[in-house]
């Protein structure tokens, strides 16, 4: 488990080790060799990827965001089982403008691969800059200045994509194949902020031409904060859950797509009935079920919880006072994970979930 910690405007990256499935975890050790350089944000959270070994540790990559000399994606390898991390690899070097939001996963090669969202675009743009034909911020044009970037393995990065939503969490997973796949909110005509979706079938030396998953609807004058969340299966199946809002209400998506191809008609996510469920994940189980969590607020309290895909049974509170929840499979159900307590003396939570 990889998470950000701050104190006195200084933020760190740190990683603890379960060796039982997420009964115990072990000493945290920070990642980052730059004492107080993370930016923290909900959905600017550190990245771990595994990558197994044969008689081994499996070796393990953090991926963050930096402030050190300006703002930077970083990675940072272990082959000792986290206890001791090799110098961070940044994935920019010395470019102006703003980055974060980054995901990450590690195909069966052993190969990185990192996605983020770039705003070196908007460096030369003047502070409150305004089209002078309607004299209104244009949502659409100004997101044309930021762009989808991608590395491999730290190498030299490249734009995918541009009109990216300014700051929503990015999504990305590998297929049983060694397919790529990513999505993100995008900005299309109208400030309409659905999401976009590409894959690739050559390890990252192409990428498919942008796929609109679905028309959601949400016009919106500005960035919700709010990104999606992919899970591949072993039958090459992609999963997606992403948060809109339909009819003046928050709503969490779910859809499957084919192997990269058209993706299903969305399902609306039994939530627990707050205005605005956010923050989604999705993970698969070994047997196969799918299961997403998210966060709301009910009461004035946010409230993270959990739900299967598939069945009636409704919505697993994880308790009060909770948000940014995640999910990884274990070897008997899952392990959910997730922030608990007011800012200053919050506290991670883990939770073994059959």
């Amino acid at each position: 488990m990889a998470w950000a910690a701050a104190a006195a405007g200084k933020g760190d990256i740190y990683l603890a080790i379960s060796a039982d499935g997420g009964r115990t975890f072990g000493q945290p050790v920070r990642v980052n060799a730059n004492a107080g350089e993370a930016r923290i944000n909900g959905e600017i959270a550190p990245r771990v990827t595994l990558m197994p070994r044969r008689g081994s540790p499996p070796v393990i990559t953090v991926t963050w965001n930096a402030k050190d000399a300006g703002t930077q994606i970083k990675t940072a390898r272990s082959v000792d089982g986290g206890r001791t991390f090799a110098a961070p690899i940044a994935l920019q070097s010395g470019i102006p403008g703003e980055r974060g939001w980054p995901s990450s996963v590690v195909t069966a090669n052993g190969k990185l691969h990192t996605i983020w969202l770039d705003h070196r675009g908007l460096v030369a743009e003047p502070a409150g800059a305004k089209p002078a034909a309607t004299g209104e911020h244009d949502g659409v044009a100004m997101a044309q200045k930021s762009g989808l970037y991608y590395s491999a393995d730290g190498g030299p990065e490249r734009e995918l994509f541009k009109g990216v939503c300014y700051c929503c969490k990015t999504a990305m997973a590998a297929g049983p194949n060694g397919e790529l796949y990513a999505a993100w909110r995008h900005v299309f005509a109208g400030n309409m902020r659905d999401m976009g979706f590409t894959m690739s079938r050559d390890g990252g030396k192409t990428f498919t031409p942008m796929m609109r998953v679905n028309e959601d609807g949400w016009s919106i004058r500005g960035c919700p904060d709010d990104g999606p969340a992919m899970a591949v299966d072993a039958k090459g199946t992609v999963h997606l859950a992403w948060p809109t809002v339909q009819n003046e209400q928050g709503v969490i998506f779910y859809a499957t797509s084919k192997s990269g191809a058209a993706f299903s008609t969305p399902v609306r996510m039994p939530t627990l009935g707050g205005p605005k469920p956010s923050h989604p994940q999705i993970a698969i189980d070994g047997s196969g079920a799918v299961f997403v969590a998210w966060d709301e607020s009910r009461s004035g309290v946010r409230r993270a919880a959990i739900k299967a895909v598939a069945g009636n049974d409704p919505p697993q509170e994880l308790g009060d006072a909770t948000s940014y929840p995640v999910m990884s499979a274990a070897d008997t159900g899952l392990v959910a994970a997730w922030t608990s307590g007011p800012p200053d003396r919050s506290v991670i939570a883990v939770r073994r979930i059959r």
